[in-house]
């Protein structure tokens, strides 16, 4: 079988990119889909072109998780990651959504015109339904395969839904094409409520999930083809959405009206719907669980040290090839986001590199201490002086280089924050040294010297970290330096969905949804924490934190579960969906990012904290605009609150 990664299939029917008036209408063209849905070869073809409008989860020009929302910033240079790939763009769409230049007129990301790093997701959800129409006619195709083939197609146009209804709320459900001898009126839309959007989501990947298959049978060619587990997965991530205050009761939405006199928003707030939340993600765990998938851990067959082990389990989750954490994983690709996120272990300056995805202070304060609580809650933790200068022991020397300087506050923290960062002084492992830290000088891995001028520090105008920070998380361990300036990435499949985000998505739904804590929530949080050497919950908040009954209710254990999804997904895309969700991304935003003085070439100038970005985020950002244009092209369409 094809594989996806190979398949670039362009239709020659200029019909499918082109529309008379608006979304949807599909021209005259009987004879050519005769002949594309002929046979099982030119069928499959056109199955592969519906996978083809997937948005690029991977991609941090394209998906605007990884930049819109601040979780990582690079500097205002000419780098690579400024760029879109014809170079019309000097800026990353999402960086200009961070710093307050969304707009009407050209929507950065726009995902529904398909514009400034966005694909038109109404094209794909149009070429699935051209497939599902047609795809009755091919006579070699057995009655398995194209029920398989009917499902996965269903579950890309729900999929597709899905991503837009995120950007955007309430939109036209497109279950059917418009034919092209339609009215002016058939073809002006309206905007479906957001309720009624979630239940034909909820829907279609209902109907899917039945005729999936629990696995693929051969990841070497089908990775990245949909599975049962996949199909459940989205339709817990959309019904827990949809339980989220973005769209749960929001006020802020209550007078978001169509011309028709349609309510766009539900006007109260509905705790059943967290109820549905978390018996749709219990159904996806059993299922992922059903089909082989379990928390990953690394397997040590180098007698690695376990300080070295502990960080492999957190970086082997996201870059570990075919891990059976991963339930959906992305074209294994993971190139240039691996060159945008590795520091530079050499004097000799790599130009394979540029180290452009910085990480914010205020991020890096957000991983927990070595106890297992927030740093500004242990006890134990020396929270006043953070920020000092320290020299790291003989028993730091599997985290920070024994013997040098860094910040206070790079010591005593949990295994995720180093696992997950790379900072001066650092160690590093893998990149080309895979072996752990020993006895002699040549037996020791990387360590990132980033200081001005230094390896890893600033030395060009645009390819550096802006703030110290580099989130080496998502460097795959085995990425290496063949020569001093070469740089060659060992290529994965980025994680769309792992089961330690489904684990924390079920704890927060039961917690929402229950007045009283029920002890499995426990159990699914432990279970990310047990991975990441921690002790539990409970456990650690009365032995460390100066708040002990944080856990036990409601508030603060929802509190914790928040913090947990930041800590242990971070940088993987998922911090910008959850906070607009939470409705609390603008609370973030809206304050000075912090980093280090990059230009400083002593410890006592670089652990200077310096404001390196002023953002701007306002409540009309938790939902894209729909372009002028559009509006113009539909009078029925209204433009989402504070657009106008």
């Amino acid at each position: 079988m094809t594989t996806l990664k190979n398949i670039i299939f362009v239709i020659g029917i200029a019909v499918l990119c082109s529309c008379s008036d608006y979304l949807d209408v599909v021209p005259d063209n009987t004879p050519t889909l005769d002949h594309i849905f002929s046979d099982r070869s030119n069928a499959e073809s056109f199955l592969f072109t519906c996978y083809n409008s997937m948005p690029g989860n991977e991609d941090v020009t394209s998906n605007p998780a990884f930049f819109a929302g601040g979780e990582a910033v690079c500097p205002l240079g000419s780098g690579y990651l400024w760029h879109s790939s014809d170079w019309s763009d000097l800026v990353v769409p999402a960086f200009r959504i961070l710093s307050g230049e969304q707009n009407t007129n050209s929507p950065h990301n726009n995902y529904w015109d398909g514009e400034r790093n966005g694909k038109n997701l109404f094209i794909g959800i149009r070429n699935c339904n051209i497939f599902l129409e047609n795809i009755d006619k091919p006579i070699d195709l057995t009655e398995r395969e194209k029920k398989r083939w009917i499902a996965e197609v269903r579950f890309l146009k729900a999929y597709y839904h899905y991503w837009l209804f995120q950007m955007y709320g309430p939109i036209p459900i497109t279950d059917k094409n418009i034919p092209v001898n339609a009215s002016p009126e058939e073809v002006r839309v309206y905007r479906d409520p957001v309720d009624d959007v979630v239940n034909y989501i909820v829907s279609e990947l209902d109907a899917a999930s039945a005729d999936l298959p629990e696995t693929i049978d051969n990841p070497l060619s089908e990775m990245g083809r949909i599975t049962k587990p996949i199909a459940l997965a989205v339709k817990a991530k959309i019904l827990v959405l949809a339980a989220s205050p973005l769209f749960n009761g929001n006020d802020d939405y209550k007078n978001l009206t169509d011309n028709r006199g349609v309510k766009l928003f539900p006007q109260e707030y509905d705790k059943e719907k967290w109820k549905l939340a978390a018996d749709a993600t219990l159904e996806a765990i059993q299922a992922a669980e059903s089909a082989g998938h379990r928390l990953y851990y690394f397997q040590n067959l180098r007698n690695l040290k376990d300080s070295t082990v502990r960080k492999m389990n957190i970086r082997g989750a996201v870059t570990d090839n075919y891990n059976l954490e991963i339930i959906w994983g992305a074209a294994p690709k993971a190139d240039h986001i691996q060159r945008s996120s590795m520091p530079s272990v050499s004097n000799e300056y790599s130009t394979t590199i540029n180290s452009e995805m910085a990480i914010p202070l205020d991020i890096a304060e957000e991983f927990y201490s070595n106890n297992g609580v927030p740093i500004n809650e242990d006890k134990f933790y020396d929270y006043a002086d953070r920020y000092k200068i320290r020299k790291a022991k003989t028993e730091d020397r599997f985290y920070i280089k024994e013997g040098e300087e860094t910040a206070g506050i790079n010591f005593d923290r949990e295994v995720r924050f180093y696992a997950s960062l790379a900072f001066d002084r650092s160690i590093l492992y893998g990149a080309g040294i895979l072996t752990d830290v020993g006895a002699t000088q040549d037996n020791m891995p990387h360590y990132i010297k980033a200081r001005y001028s230094e390896y890893a520090g600033k030395r060009s105008s645009d390819c550096y970290s802006l703030t110290g920070y580099f989130p080496k998380k998502l460097v795959h361990w085995e990425s290496a330096f063949t020569d001093p300036k070469s740089f060659s990435t060992a290529t994965y499949h980025f994680p769309i969905i792992r089961l330690a985000d489904l684990y924390l998505l079920y704890a927060e739904a039961l917690t929402e949804y229950s007045d009283d804590i029920n002890g499995r929530v426990y159990t699914f949080i432990n279970a990310v924490r047990e991975r990441a050497s921690l002790e539990g919950v409970i456990e650690s908040w009365e032995k460390y934190s100066n708040n002990p009954d944080k856990p036990k209710n409601k508030a603060g254990l929802l509190d914790i579960i928040h913090r947990e999804r930041l800590i242990e997904l971070a940088f993987e895309g998922q911090r910008f969906w959850d906070m607009r969700r939470w409705k609390t991304l603008e609370e973030y935003v809206n304050r000075p990012f912090r980093g280090w003085n990059i230009n400083g070439a002593d410890a006592e100038e670089y652990y200077q904290i310096r404001t390196v970005l002023n953002t701007s985020f306002g409540r009309k950002d938790y939902l894209w605009p729909i372009k002028q244009s559009s509006l113009d092209k539909n009078s029925n369409l209204v433009q989402n609150p504070g657009w106008i």
